[in-house]
């Protein structure tokens, strides 16, 4: 078996809401495996589902080999975990914190003690250890939940939106680490930074609404939506005179501009040359072809209206 995590047509339903709607995925191990969607799309659900904290409504997942419905204690003991919130015990020093999670998962001091010393140099809080984390900055927490999520060196790990309210450089540091993760151990993230998805994910799922839209690598995605034909035109002069040329064309299906700087969507390839023709070669500055970034996938298949 080479899948690290098996879905099922899971469906989790609330009160006639349904969240998930018979949702199928196989994650395949050693994998950096990305789940992108809008707020309600049912990201969470699924994580909720797939660490036990959660039953479905129908269907059945499986954490390397183990359902959740019939040996959650086994998928616990494989998974380790980074929530949304840094849910820290405010009371304890961060090594404290490592080695009650370390203690919880059975280990013994021979085992966790050079354990945490690796992950504490790692995470750069060696220094830091003996402090609380109330004290510590919020990439700084950040940074010790996914230390505690390692502790106990699962097979699985479940990121749940890690770099939330992060700093650029703390966002690059968690960056770094999760890059060194891949291939020791399968990891899945939800994230809404599409940089982030595009940067660390081996493959990509797009969801709304509790189903599937999109799956493949990041290159695959952009490279399904490049048929939009968009061209970024800028002028040298004449830029408003070129907008209402623009806007009599029948084969420009849309125009978008900044100051002397056009967004050109086209019908299709072949309306580049009746573009040209209908533009003067000298009041052109540039013209390039605008490749499709992973945002413009995720608004493409999601749309561009503001949830809660």
């Amino acid at each position: 078996m080479n899948h690290a995590i098996t879905l099922h047509e899971i469906t989790k339903s609330y009160d006639g809401f349904t969240a998930v709607d018979a949702f199928s995925l196989e994650v395949e191990r050693g994998t950096v495996f990305g789940l992108l969607g809008p707020n309600g799309a049912g990201k969470t659900t699924l994580i909720k589902i797939l660490t036990t904290l959660m039953r479905p409504t129908l269907g059945d997942a499986f954490v390397e080999g183990h359902s959740v419905l019939t040996a959650g204690k086994e998928v616990r003991r494989l998974i380790g975990v980074v929530p949304q919130e840094n849910n820290l015990d405010r009371y304890l020093t961060a090594r404290e914190n490592l080695v009650l999670h370390a203690r919880l998962h059975g280990m013994r001091p021979a085992a966790y003690n050079p354990r945490i010393d690796q992950l504490l140099e790692m995470t750069g809080l060696a220094a830091r250890q003996h402090d609380f984390p109330d004290t510590y900055s919020g990439g700084m927490q950040r940074r010790l939940v996914v230390a505690r999520a390692l502790v106990h060196e699962p097979r699985v790990l479940f990121l749940d939106e890690p770099t939330t309210g992060l700093d650029p450089q703390s966002r690059r540091s968690l960056w770094d680490h999760i890059r060194g993760l891949r291939r020791s151990m399968t990891v899945f993230l939800t994230t809404h930074y599409m940089d982030e998805a595009d940067a660390l994910c081996d493959r990509i799922m797009i969801m709304d609404h509790g189903t599937c839209l999109a799956d493949g690598t990041a290159a695959q995605l952009k490279d399904a939506f490049s048929r939009a034909h968009t061209y970024q035109v800028e002028f040298r002069r004449d830029a408003d005179r070129y907008q209402g040329v623009l806007a009599g064309l029948s084969f420009v299906k849309g125009v978008e501009r900044e100051g002397s700087l056009f967004q050109i969507t086209l019908a299709d390839e072949e309306s580049i040359k009746p573009l040209m023709d209908h533009l003067c070669g000298s009041d052109i500055r540039r013209i390039c072809l605008k490749e499709p970034s992973l945002e413009d996938v995720f608004i493409s298949l999601t749309g561009e209206k503001v949830r809660e």
